[in-house]
């Protein structure tokens, strides 16, 4: 890959010579001249304690990048989202009431 097929926020397939045994998936943080900074959204488990040391950043020439398959990276933005629900912060004078409501019982 070049790098000017290269940007930020991009999600390519990589692979690394010494770290990783196993081809992954990150997302490009920072461009150099012949490399670039990737987060490693996705890895095999066998590069589990690598993943970790590494602290999911590893920086990779754009030799072993290439883009990732559209398939992937749907399944990792399906994984992504979040089941968190939001509620509504009742104001502090509804507190007191409810407070107060108490205390009369």
């Amino acid at each position: 890959m070049k790098k000017s097929d290269v940007k930020i926020d991009d999600i390519l397939s990589a692979k690394s010579e010494e770290e990783l045994t196993k081809p992954f998936l990150g997302k490009v943080e920072k461009i150099y001249e012949n490399s670039a900074l990737l987060t490693i959204i996705d890895y095999d488990e066998v590069d589990d304690t690598a993943v970790s040391d590494l602290n999911q950043k590893i920086v990779v020439n754009f030799k072993n990048l290439k883009d990732a398959p559209k398939r992937k990276i749907k399944e990792i933005q399906a994984k992504a989202t979040s089941d968190i629900k939001v509620e509504k912060i009742a104001k502090v004078e509804d507190e007191q009431k409810v407070d107060d409501k108490k205390a009369e019982k």
